[in-house]
């Protein structure tokens, strides 16, 4: 089984940048989905970004144009880059491999001025 840990997190300004990064603990080569999801107090977890192993990468509507997902097979890391962050961004973020069905611990993010 892969473990994911993330990292990243912090507390920035209104329109600052984050990157958050995800280690596998294995090969995540053969991982068709690896998704990045949030967790806002008192809401649902969301998705908020995928990449494919082919590369190609989707967005939740609210991040689409500010937020990047990146993955880099050889060194079994994903990654989110987060810029123009607003406040509604606070959350914790949590790195997933779809097909395993693996979660990482969560890595807090705050926006606030």
């Amino acid at each position: 089984q892969v473990q994911l840990v993330e990292s990243g997190g912090g507390s920035v300004q209104p329109g600052g940048s984050l990157r958050l990064s995800c280690a596998a603990s294995g090969s995540i080569i053969s991982i068709a989905f690896m998704d990045w999801y949030r967790q806002a107090p008192g809401k649902q977890r969301e998705p908020v970004a995928t990449i494919t192993s082919a590369g190609r990468t989707y967005y939740e509507d609210s991040v689409k144009g500010r937020f990047t997902v990146s993955r880099d097979n050889a060194k079994n890391m994903v990654y989110l880059q987060m810029n123009s962050l607003k406040p509604e961004d606070t959350a914790v973020y949590y790195c997933y491999a779809r097909g395993l069905n693996s979660w990482g611990q969560g890595t807090q993010v705050t926006v606030s001025s």
